[in-house]
């Protein structure tokens, strides 16, 4: 996997420290209109040369005439600075802010992406710059660290380490270590994104056949829904621990984008939903990219895709989110 011959490699000013960070970007040659801009994140170990999935969404803005830019936001979560870290969320904010600065970007249309590790910083994102973004696409994202912590200790994946790593302890020991778990986790902020249009995915067997339990995804839509569409904690875990699925309402999901990897569980409330579909960690740009190309800032979440539009996709792009 490659990325497009287009996309070019370019060094941005980050306000946090005053340094210049990386990233891979791609403009449409002289542009008709104002194009829309796509914010993609790399996941939990990698950094902003990551060319698996992410290369997927290159493709898109090619084809479709969109902007697009990778920013590196610190790099694999390893060190005390990415992670969620207030340099890392500043980095992404600088990013938007580069695109705009330097190409006619359509501020109705800007939208982040991300899965995994991109999936935990897009759900950070949408809590800590809800201004910004028309709609937010988060793919078995963490949305508690301190627990995802706990859930990696039992199952040995060895994220566990990074998280120590980041966030300068073992957060059941170290009162310091748990706050810095807190400060970098989506749940925190995500009271704030109530505006913001938000679809959350997560594949069934994620937890088990991935290192990411589906459930984070479903608490992290009770952060955002309304009272009476919260999901009990009891109906959560059972749901995750033997497979009981909770009441929900299906309407809202254009099923055949999903292909094979059927919807088993969705739950929408005003702007946001989650969908728990049949499959492990991993995106589906299909259904990513076409709902958000119907999302417009300040306008209530558009649900069914209208007209999508089709790209080629190989199963090794599908599975490279790690």
């Amino acid at each position: 996997m490659t990325w497009p011959k287009a996309v070019q490699e370019i060094k941005y000013f980050c306000k946090a420290d005053s340094t210049y960070q990386p990233a891979l970007i791609y403009a449409p040659p002289n542009p008709n209109v104002k194009p829309p801009l796509l914010v993609c994140l790399h996941t939990w170990s990698f950094d902003y040369r990551q060319a698996g999935g992410e290369t997927v969404y290159a493709r898109w803005c090619v084809e479709n005439d969109w902007l697009f830019i990778h920013p590196d936001f610190r790099g694999s979560n390893t060190t005390p600075q990415a992670m969620g870290s207030e340099y890392a969320v500043a980095d992404i904010i600088d990013a938007v802010e580069y695109m705009t600065e330097h190409y006619p970007v359509d501020t109705k249309r800007i939208y982040l992406i991300g899965v995994s590790g991109g999936g935990h910083a897009a759900l950070l994102m949408a809590g800590r710059a809800p201004d910004i973004w028309a709609g937010v696409s988060a793919w078995c994202g963490i949305s508690d660290i301190k627990k995802w912590w706990k859930q990696n200790i039992k199952t040995g994946t060895g994220y566990e380490n990074s998280i120590e790593a980041s966030c300068g302890g073992k957060p059941d020991k170290d009162s310091s270590a748990a706050e810095e778990c807190l400060r970098r986790s989506p749940k925190l902020y995500l009271r704030h994104a109530k505006s913001v249009n938000m679809d959350i995915n997560a594949g069934v067997k994620d937890g088990r056949q991935g290192s990411v339990p589906f459930s984070q995804s479903l608490y992290a839509f009770n952060e955002v829904a309304t009272n009476n569409n919260k999901l009990k904690e009891s109906d959560i875990e059972a749901f995750y621990d033997d497979g009981k699925v909770p009441p929900h309402d299906d309407r809202n999901v254009s099923d055949f984008l999903y292909e094979e990897h059927t919807p088993l569980f969705v739950k929408t409330s005003l702007n946001v939903r989650v969908v728990i579909f049949d499959g492990s960690h991993e995106i589906l740009h299909l259904p990513a990219l076409n709902w958000l190309s119907q999302q417009r800032k300040g306008i209530p979440a558009i649900w069914t895709v209208e007209d999508p539009v089709l790209i080629e996709i190989s199963d090794e792009e599908v599975q490279s989110g790690k």
